[in-house]
């Protein structure tokens, strides 16, 4: 009997199509690896003893003990014809060929998901009743057939438990086409925040495991400057028209956090989010290959942004927010922020050289003055974000206060907030926060020391 099913999971792997690529995967290789030397009939104890723990290992670097789980989570995020369909724009209707394929690899699966580590060890006191080491087996290291663990992203978890209940997972099938086309698959399904990496002149996407945290409900004041950009980026999400947004202004003020804090709200809805550093700006025509035609809505995020009076980045952009015969597509959108209206450093010089007669002035001064200029214009939308006065910076430090649930004197709290503005970078709200961590740790640990009794 064990060996019938040891059999047949090993068959399953061998009839496995769509998800064929999961045998290159390390846990699924030394599985296979395993049960071929345990359908052998001349199989060495000593190696089939070591498979079995090249097995045990490679699930215990991945993370779980759980091999139901492991197999699940392997399905949710891989790359193949089926998930690539339902994440991307289909002119034509879904595909009932690969469809059928898709639901027999996931009944293969799920056979595969439920092999138990007592079934194995059975079937090795079988071959090897008579070997003078099989005691051995008995203490070989078990893995957990279904553990109970929860994911902490919402929409991983509603598709995991989703399979978990279907008696047989080729029924959670329309629930896996959605969530693909929601969320879509690999490194897209994963995460919902990156950053593009070069490593040796080549360009990639880099997923990022723990991006800020920050909630639209955290940031304190700036809700009429807030609001248009969240407003644009909801049309965006709903497919209407909408702009690229610039947010500029004095530093500090919430720009940055504004566009993170709208990924964080709406990532659920098949928001995602790409940071460019400034340097790699001319790789936008690779990068809008990557992201056309997906279901998934791309910001582009370009932080800090400003360029020098020489530098060509700025063609690359310009390029882009005019939307070219290859960089117009509705499914991507630039964000970026900086601390100037005018993105591109301009110069007095540059000015002398509309009344100039000196032959080494540009002829034509204005029109790259003008260009200059217009850059920031390009952008549909432009927020400013300005220094508050006494009065708005102390209604920030009452909202963060409060929004921490922070016991202060309301006189201390202000006047404190005031001296911490002279003594460091001035009214803003980074400065703001940066005042209630410190007066919310200084009170902490002076709680702490009355209470212990210790020396301060």
């Amino acid at each position: 009997m064990e060996h019938n099913k040891l059999s047949s999971a090993l068959l399953a792997l061998d009839s496995l199509s769509i998800y064929r690529g999961l045998l290159k995967n390390k846990v699924f290789s030394k599985l296979t690896a395993l049960l071929i030397s345990l359908n052998k009939t001349d199989v060495v104890f000593r190696k089939v003893i070591n498979s079995y723990h090249e097995f045990y290992f490679e699930l215990a670097k991945s993370g779980t003990m759980s091999f139901h789980d492991y197999v699940l989570e392997q399905i949710i995020f891989d790359e193949n014809p089926f998930t690539f369909q339902k994440q991307t724009v289909q002119i034509s209707g879904s595909d009932q060929v690969i469809e059928k394929a898709v639901a027999q690899d996931l009944n293969g699966l799920q056979l595969i998901a439920q092999l138990d580590p007592a079934l194995v060890k059975a079937h090795l006191f079988e071959l090897f009743k008579n070997d003078p080491h099989n005691a051995l087996i008995e203490e070989l290291p078990e893995w957990v057939l279904q553990s109970n663990s929860i994911s902490p992203s919402n929409h991983l978890n509603h598709i995991t438990e989703h399979l978990k209940t279907c008696l047989f997972w080729q029924d959670g099938l329309e629930e896996l086409k959605k969530f693909h086309t929601t969320h879509g698959c690999g490194l897209f399904a994963h995460y919902h925040a990156f950053v593009w990496e070069k490593s040796e002149g080549h360009g990639y996407l880099k997923g990022i495991d723990s991006p800020d945290p920050i909630t639209l409900n955290e940031l304190v004041d700036y809700q009429s400057e807030r609001s248009r950009v969240i407003e644009n980026t909801l049309q965006f999400l709903k497919g209407f028209p909408s702009n690229n947004v610039l947010l500029y202004g004095d530093r500090g003020t919430g720009k940055s956090s504004t566009v993170k804090a709208i990924l964080n709200e709406y990532h659920s809805h098949g928001l995602r989010m790409l940071e460019i550093p400034k340097a790699y700006l001319a790789d936008f025509p690779l990068i809008i290959r990557l992201l056309k035609n997906r279901t998934q809505k791309f910001i582009i995020f370009v932080d800090d942004l400003v360029f020098g009076d020489n530098e060509e980045n700025y063609t690359s952009l310009k390029a882009m927010l005019e939307g070219g015969l290859e960089s117009k597509t509705p499914n991507i959108v630039i964000y970026a922020t900086s601390n100037r209206r005018h993105l591109v450093k301009e110069y007095f010089s540059e000015r002398a050289g509309l009344q100039s007669g000196n032959y080494n002035e540009e002829v034509h001064a204005r029109d790259s003055i003008q260009e200059k200029l217009s850059l920031a214009d390009r952008f549909g939308i432009n927020v400013v974000f300005s220094s508050p006065d006494q009065n708005r910076y102390l209604k920030i430090v009452d909202g963060i206060a409060s929004n921490r649930n922070l016991k202060v004197d309301k006189e201390r709290l202000h006047k404190e907030a005031l001296q911490w503005a002279l003594w460091y970078n001035g009214r803003s709200a980074r400065t703001a926060r940066q005042f209630v961590d410190w007066i919310e740790g200084h009170d902490a640990v002076k709680d702490i020391i009355t209470e212990r009794n210790f020396p301060e």
